[in-house]
């Protein structure tokens, strides 16, 4: 353990000084290992007064970040991308994947400091054993894990392993071993620790090779740059174009871990006002009185266990922001009766099969969780749904319209989906009286939602939704049991990292607890919350559909 531990304090040591040598700084902080990996800790303030960049924690140049346009002016790999890219064959999220793939595989690459310090496997489902990815079966990360890795690895074999072997022996690497999980590691990288940049344009696509301090070999073309800019979803401009929004990974920031309370966020300085560094990325301290040796960590933003564990590898017990999704099977449609003038509805609605329910919803349904207060985003849903229902008066507005947490566009989707003939009907003599009010008018999306609504109220989707709720739970249980035996696992459950061995654990075992493998642990936390979620929704959907069946009745 000791020489591992110096091993790991020798390749930090390259890293750091790397980063100092393109220009990074770190202010007050090292890089160390954590229980999630190597992390940025805090050490000690840097001085006393008020100003901003006392509370500055890392500086990295952006000249240092892997962005697509790096990688369209890296001499080796631009010409062949910039090809693919042109053609529309590959996006940008691909150039970076495939660049991060090239230079691990390269001997000499001068992103080795950095490369040699990412993680070597990932707590994603893609590189679970396959007795742990059975533990997510009946979940939706198990089929679209499967789906993913089938994508993948028609990737890697159509365009990644021939162009690679191309370059390397291009590079002087005339024996090479690349292999699929070259690629799943370098594609594991990226969506694990790539941010969502708000560049300057100037940084972005520089008029000469000034601009940027000369961090690029080659500058782009101005045609070339306009198809980044235009096509590229990484590369997006906003309002008067002085910010373009790029993805990529900025090598020292990305070693910040997860965290629902951070301890910095980080910043773009284009101008060097806060940093001191012109087109740098910087870590700001947001703790009020930061403790020496804790981690400093940012958030990944409000993302619940599913998305966590599919791009990161961990989940959250309890997480506030986990969510369920639920959608209707868009391959029924043509089965369903009258299933053409139903798609038709559907697309004049600009209806939802798919929702994604937070958790947070149910705080203001008919069986509040918390007394959280009302976001204003649920209160701008709720009088965007109420105003729906106005037109005609033949219904009343239910009773229950406040108090129903299931976003109306996926409920216009359902209501349309569950439309009987007598009420297509009926909600056809309705839009006819209208139209032929107006004949020099096509009813709105608004009004044809208000008719639909009120030719077949709310029972028939609320009961389409109730017998989507119960397939999913029945799913879930079906291939991994109830919530409470999922709660029992985790109650048991002793989990072995993956750097531990059982024999260092044979103590924990005595004392009735059970081995567990991290990622066997993730995917029980995650599908406990799924069965959570789905009951709780359920519940909330049975109480709204009786009393929309006891209104019907009134």
């Amino acid at each position: 353990m000791a020489a591992a531990t110096s091993e790991e304090g020798a390749k930090v040591q390259v890293f750091v000084d790397w980063l100092q040598v393109n220009g990074a700084e770190l202010r007050g902080c090292t890089i160390n290992s954590s229980p999630k990996g190597f992390g940025i800790i805090f050490a000690e303030a840097q001085g006393s007064s008020d100003d901003d960049d006392d509370d500055v924690l890392v500086v990295v140049p952006l000249e240092l970040a892997i962005t697509p346009m790096r990688v369209l002016q890296e001499p080796l790999l631009g010409p062949e991308c910039r090809s693919m890219f042109e053609l529309g064959h590959v996006d940008d999220r691909f150039l970076i994947i495939l660049f991060l793939t090239f230079e691990r595989l390269r001997p000499l690459s001068s992103w080795k400091p950095y490369l040699d310090m990412l993680p070597t496997r990932f707590g994603n489902p893609l590189w679970f054993s396959d007795d742990d990815f059975l533990e997510l079966k009946g979940t939706n990360l198990y089929d679209a894990t499967l789906l993913q890795k089938k994508k993948l690895l028609s990737l890697y074999h159509d365009k990644v392993d021939p162009l690679l072997k191309k370059l390397l022996l291009l590079d002087g690497v005339s024996e090479s071993n690349v292999s699929f999980e070259h690629f799943l590691w370098a594609n594991s990288v990226f969506w694990s620790r790539a941010l969502n940049l708000p560049l300057p344009h100037s940084f972005v696509f520089p008029q000469n090779q000034e601009d940027v301090g000369g961090c690029h070999s080659t500058p782009a073309t101005d045609s070339h740059q306009k198809e980044i800019q235009d096509q590229a979803p990484g590369a997006t401009s906003v309002g008067s174009g002085d910010t373009v929004w790029v993805e990529g990974l900025v090598p020292g920031i990305d070693f910040c871990n997860h965290d629902l309370k951070p301890f910095a966020t980080w910043e773009v300085d284009g101008t060097g006002s806060v940093s001191k560094v012109p087109s740098s990325m910087y870590l700001l301290s947001v703790a009020q009185n930061p403790i020496p040796n804790k981690e400093i960590t940012i958030s990944y933003g409000n993302k619940g266990n599913e998305e966590l564990l599919y791009l990161y590898g961990f989940v959250i017990e309890n997480n506030p922001d986990d969510y369920l999704m639920v959608h209707y099977p868009v391959e029924a449609i043509p089965s369903i009766p009258f299933s053409d003038s139903k798609g038709q509805l559907l697309e004049a609605q600009k209806a939802q099969l798919r929702c994604l329910l937070p958790k947070s919803l149910l705080d203001h349904g008919f069986f509040p969780q918390t007394t959280s207060k009302v976001r204003e985003s649920d209160e701008k849903g709720t009088a965007a749904r109420s105003c729906n229902f106005s037109w005609s008066g033949q219904r009343k507005t239910p009773s229950y319209v406040n108090k129903l947490v299931f976003p109306e566009d996926f409920m216009t989707g359902l209501r349309t989906i569950a439309m009987q003939e007598d009420e297509i009907y009926k909600f056809s003599a309705m839009l006819e009286e209208l139209v032929e009010s107006r004949p020099d008018e096509q009813p709105s999306e608004t009004e044809v939602r208000m008719a639909v609504w009120e030719a077949c109220g709310d029972s028939g989707a609320l009961q389409l939704l109730v017998d989507l709720l119960n397939t999913k739970m029945m799913k879930l249980e079906e291939n991994s049991g109830s919530e409470e035996q999922d709660a029992g696992l985790l109650e048991e459950a002793c989990v072995l990292e993956i750097h531990e061995q059982p024999r260092e654990l044979e103590e924990e075992e005595e004392e009735g607890k059970r081995m567990m493998s991290r990622n066997k642990w993730s995917s029980v936390v995650y599908r406990r919350g799924q069965k959570q979620l789905t009951r709780l929704f359920l519940k909330e959907a049975e109480h709204a559909l009786h009393l929309s069946l006891s209104s019907d009745h009134c």
